[in-house]
């Protein structure tokens, strides 16, 4: 694949910039609605995309050898399908055929989050929306 086919994977949900929780001991992953302070939560694109390791540490690169064990990722997304040997669904516009689709499915997390710099202790923001 060519840089730009691996980027078009990404169908722009948002859900991997979510701050979340992980039990050690089960991996069961708890997402918040608190996302990185670079989340432009109008587009649900990085506002920094090609600085976004620099500016944060944590945030990962998905590639290969990242997806040999993807249980992190929400369920729903296209690295981690693809990984799973798993279909993209209808609603992802490489699928659809429609940019706007992962928004029109309820998938996108825009209009549900707020900003780190907002947050108080992120225990008080568990949610249960996304898989």
């Amino acid at each position: 694949m060519t840089p730009g086919e691996w980027e078009s994977l990404c169908d722009g949900c948002a859900k991997c910039c979510l701050h979340r929780f992980e039990d050690e001991e089960t991996r069961e992953i708890q997402f918040t609605n608190v996302c990185c302070r670079y989340l432009d939560q109008s587009d649900c694109h990085c506002s920094d995309y090609p600085n976004r390791s620099i500016n944060v540490p944590d945030c990962v690169t998905i590639t290969l050898e990242v997806l040999q064990d993807p249980y992190w990722l929400p369920e729903s997304c296209a690295y981690r399908l693809l990984a799973e040997g798993k279909p993209l669904p209808s609603w992802h516009p490489l699928v659809s055929g429609d940019p706007d689709s992962v928004i029109y499915s309820g998938h996108s997390v825009g209009g549900r989050v707020i900003s780190e710099l907002q947050a108080d202790d992120l225990e008080y923001h568990i949610i249960d929306w996304i898989r």
